[in-house]
């Protein structure tokens, strides 16, 4: 069984493979998307417990997408957190204020990525 069903809304192919193998390796089941449309489309339909959002994103940008599914009802529940490069002081504080429930800075923390986002799935 799945220790989590959890989308990776990622638009560099890299970090998106590397995020699917740490993931898989651990037992999670993984869904993709690459742009923030496709990603907010998957999360509405599929409800994962995790959507790990990049913030710079084609179509439309991460800020958008959690914006959108912290309004709609349906998904509000789905846990958010942003994996960016927003590394900057303050986009930590303003990323968690715009609704997301972590935030993960690249490059990944490669030993303790599956621990770091283990928090946020439910027990």
């Amino acid at each position: 069984m799945p220790l989590g069903w959890t989308l990776v809304d990622e638009d560099n192919i890299d970090n998106l493979e590397l995020v699917r193998f740490l993931l898989e390796k651990a037992g999670h089941q993984v869904y993709c998307a690459d742009d923030g449309l496709q990603g907010l489309d998957m999360a509405r339909q599929l409800h994962p417990d995790l959507v790990l959002l990049d913030i710079t994103l084609p179509a439309t940008d991460g800020w958008h997408v959690v914006k959108t599914l912290k309004a709609d009802p349906a998904p509000q529940a789905i846990k958010v957190v942003a994996l960016t490069a927003h590394a900057l002081p303050g986009d930590r504080r303003k990323t968690i204020g715009s609704g997301c429930h972590g935030y993960l800075s690249k490059p990944l923390d490669i030993a303790n990525f599956i621990s770091d986002i283990e928090r946020y799935l439910p027990a």
